[in-house]
């Protein structure tokens, strides 16, 4: 069968009298400018050969459209833009069928939407996430699909970016049907509307919707916002689409994308979304051969360890999950067991899929069963010596290609490895709590970690669905140090005159979901209490110290789990306790400090220009590899809002 060639993307065969062009512009099949061209062309080949009938359109690979090439963003259009090819798509005079046989994203479910008729894959996926990079759809999106699948579905779906599969698209009304082989389905679509009159999604009405459904969707899209453009002026461009005509509420749309694009949280968001693709990549590493890791043993069933046990089971690995009792043993495959169940309840995971889970899950209280395991990672109580003696115990237990992970958070690893036969084996695997749900895991590079090791280790978080980011070992790595010093910065400016409830106002209002005194009383006061004593003999005695946290320590405010901490929480809700500014007020006096007034805006340049400080230092030690690394971090591990693009993005922003 030839091949017809119609750009360096774009080729086409003739299946009896339908062309199908393929698609193939790895590594996500983008809409690049020669992907837009080829299509072009194919449409013009189809028309000008009166005995072909119509145009199936899909992607090689495991992509149908990934989306619109964001490398392209900023630099001058280049033709045919987006928008015309949907245009002539649906205007075209014979059927065109979108075969979708993998994602379709963006841009790629827009052309989807331009088609007469979309037929899915047992693979395809639907989505428009334009939210996500602080952008709307910009052709067409907006406007077509509320024609096809309501207004209501509409706002929910392009105002939260969330993906459907096949089955749920066909229920939206999105897709037309699911096949095996969704070519072979199209083809006999293209047959079937082949000489009628065609389906033209630009030309349904929008169907009236209840007013208040409307509104609840909206409010629910916008709660989820946190500030961030892009989503409301989504769900405006949907509601748009019941007011429009097409044309008007495309050149809306298109206003609202271009505008969008060029703002500084779009910026943001694109930065995250490259830094994202940068992270974990250490140079070298790719040509390294892993090692194989079939069996991950997790010592310690508590909170972190039963998360960690999760994930790994959840992700295919078979687990062996070590406590020191039966009694513990058992209380862990509990807990193990209600994660597992509470996924199944949320729709995460099928009944099928936790019994699988199960049967490759052992617990047991005898360290032996170790031996079978690849890759062991301890998640025990953070002492040096508790974690030290375990890896000794270790070093005689597993088989010596085994690798052995610490799961600190500050204490050296490059300590807890030079306790072992062979640190080149140890690595660090920093999980944030709950490790089941937080999505990054810091991949401790130590001074004797082998790069088959540490490249096991990234291969290994990539397959749990988290976000490695490589860190060079310092007290508390890249989040925690960074960490220490925005509470410092935010301790200072509680002894200088601002008080807890409006640092952590401004960081709210900011785009944060918690402030940082009411994360510290949700994570307990005592821990950082307990590092402060164990650091005081060195601290530097003409270093400036806060003691304001270690007098609500001592007065047994501990934080939520002890009913107060920076603040009270009677019945639960917290509050504003007066008992804690007074604290505050006589660590001023004590220390002769004349209170000052502070606004939103300088506590926020305070906080900022602490957590850069502290960033840049990172990168001049080499503990961090690129500012995008700590961004990231601190996004995925501290709350800090993504349509800012992380402390290090946005102080570049500030400068300029």
């Amino acid at each position: 069968m030839t091949e017809i060639r119609f750009s360096e993307s774009v080729s086409a065969r003739l299946e009896g009298d339908v062309l199908v062009a393929t698609i193939d512009n790895p590594p996500v099949n983008a809409l690049s400018a020669h992907v837009r061209s080829g299509l072009t062309a194919a449409l013009d080949h189809v028309a000008e050969q009166p005995a072909i009938a119509g145009l199936v359109i899909t992607g090689a690979g495991n992509t149908f459209i990934g989306g619109a090439d964001i490398r392209e963003f900023g630099k001058p259009p280049i033709e045919p833009v987006l928008p015309e090819v949907m245009e002539r798509i649906e205007t075209f005079d014979k059927p065109v069928i979108a075969a979708i046989n993998g994602a379709a994203l963006g841009g790629g479910c827009e052309m989807a939407l331009a088609c007469h008729g979309r037929i899915a894959g047992e693979k395809a996926s639907f989505g428009l996430p334009e939210v996500k990079l602080g952008l709307v759809p910009g052709a067409g999106g907006t406007q077509r699909l509320p024609r096809l699948i309501g207004m209501v579905a509409a706002i929910e779906l392009i105002g939260t970016g969330r993906v459907v599969k096949g089955a749920e698209a066909v229920t939206l009304g999105l897709a037309d049907g699911l096949a095996a082989d969704p070519v072979t389905a199209a083809l006999a679509f293209v047959q079937v509307h082949a000489g009628k009159p065609l389906r033209r999604t630009g030309m349904i009405a929008v169907l009236p919707a209840d007013g208040e459904a409307i509104g609840a969707a909206e409010a629910r899209v916008l709660a989820k916002a946190r500030g961030q453009a892009a989503p409301a002026e989504a769900t405006r461009l949907v509601k748009a689409a019941g007011e429009f005509d097409l044309k008007q509420g495309l050149a809306e749309e298109r206003a609202t994308f271009l505008r969008l694009r060029d703002s500084t949280e779009s910026a943001a968001l694109r930065h995250v979304f490259f830094a994202e693709r940068a992270a974990g990549k250490v140079e070298g590493l790719d040509k390294v051969s892993l090692r194989p890791v079939v069996t991950v043993g997790v010592v310690g069933t508590g909170l972190m360890g039963s998360g960690i046990a999760v994930s790994a089971l959840t992700s295919g690995y078979r687990v062996v999950a070590l406590e020191q009792t039966e009694e513990a043993a058992a209380g862990g495959r509990a807990r193990i067991t209600e994660t597992l169940e509470k996924a199944v309840r949320a729709g995460r995971l099928t009944a099928n899929g936790r019994d699988e889970c199960l049967a490759r899950l052992q617990t047991p209280a005898d360290a032996a069963e170790l031996a079978k395991a690849d890759l062991v990672i301890e998640a025990v109580f953070d002492d040096l010596t508790v974690k030290t003696e375990l890896f000794q115990k270790l070093d005689g237990i597993v088989a010596p290609g085994a690798i052995l992970a610490t799961n600190t958070s500050y204490l050296d690893p490059d300590a807890i490895a030079a306790a072992t036969g062979d640190p080149s084996r140890v690595v660090g695997l920093h999980f944030f709590s709950p490790a089941n749900v937080m999505r990054l895991v810091e991949v401790v590079n130590c001074a004797e970690t082998a790069p088959d090791v540490l490249a096991t280790a990234l291969a290994f978080v990539k397959r749990l669905g988290k976000l490695p980011v490589v860190t060079g070992v310092t007290e508390g790595f890249i989040g925690n140090r960074i960490f220490s010093a925005y509470r410092r910065e935010a301790e200072f400016m509680l002894e200088d005159g601002a008080l807890p409830h409006e640092i952590d106002a401004a960081l709210e209002a900011y785009g944060f979901p918690m402030g940082i005194f009411a994360v510290n009383d949700m994570a307990g006061l005592e821990i950082a209490w307990a590092r402060r004593k164990r650091q005081a003999a060195a601290r530097d005695p003409a270093a400036r110290y806060v003691e304001i946290a270690d007098r609500l320590c001592e007065a047994g405010r501990l934080g939520r789990k002890s009913g107060r901490g920076w603040y009270a929480y009677p019945d639960g809700k917290r509050t504003v306790d007066p008992d804690v500014t007074a604290v505050i007020e006589a660590a001023r006096a004590a220390k002769g400090i004349t209170p000052r007034a502070f606004n939103s805006d300088e506590i926020m340049s305070r906080l900022l220009d602490a957590m850069h400080d502290e960033g840049n230092a990172l990168l001049a030690e080499g503990i961090a590899a690129r500012p995008g690394d700590i961004d990231l971090v601190m996004i995925n591990g501290y709350g800090f809002p993504a349509h800012k693009g992380g402390p290090m993005f946005a102080a570049g922003q500030n400068k300029g």
